[in-house]
């Protein structure tokens, strides 16, 4: 892992940690690359619960309750499976947030209307997710690297947003 990741990784970690509260992945294309990056900080036993590699739909609707229609009508790269699956790791794993991947990778399987490349990231709480379309392809392990390099980058801006939120909300 890069040195910005650790980086990334460790202010995930202090947030996590102060707040006493909980995370866990749900990861397609990905793989466990994002929770790996997560684990990588000792003390992640503390609030990182699990992840769930859902590499087929099946397992997106068996175990993260991403619904089949959706699955059906709009493929699992889309941004609303990415937002079902947040939502169904944060219910199966008991979590307070989650992140989730979903995606083309490469070399193949890519379309005109979703190239490979197409990678959509969604990280939040069952209440309140944001979301990230990736479109680049750079090769497979590129496309990973990036791929998780922001799905931690914007679970860690999503976490200090919340902070700030909270803080204004107090005065």
């Amino acid at each position: 892992m890069d040195f910005e990741s650790k980086i990334i990784s460790r202010e995930i970690s202090e947030l996590l940690w102060e707040r006493e509260k909980t995370l866990a992945t749900a990861e397609s294309c990905t793989g466990g690359r994002i929770a790996e990056a997560i684990i990588a900080v000792p003390g992640a036993s503390k609030y990182f619960k699990g992840g769930i590699i859902c590499y087929v739909n099946e397992v997106k609707e068996n175990l993260l309750g991403v619904s089949h229609d959706l699955l059906e009508e709009k493929t699992a790269v889309c941004e609303e499976v990415a937002m079902a699956m947040v939502k169904g790791a944060c219910k199966t794993l008991n979590t307070d947030y989650a992140i989730a991947a979903t995606g083309l990778a490469g070399p193949g399987g890519g379309s005109k209307e979703i190239p490979v490349g197409t990678i959509w990231l969604a990280c939040g709480s069952a209440e309140k997710i944001v979301t990230c379309k990736v479109v680049e392809d750079h090769g497979r392990d590129i496309n990973l690297a990036i791929a998780t390099n922001r799905a931690i980058q914007m679970f860690r801006d999503f976490l200090k947003q919340e902070d700030v939120e909270e803080i204004t909300a107090e005065e």
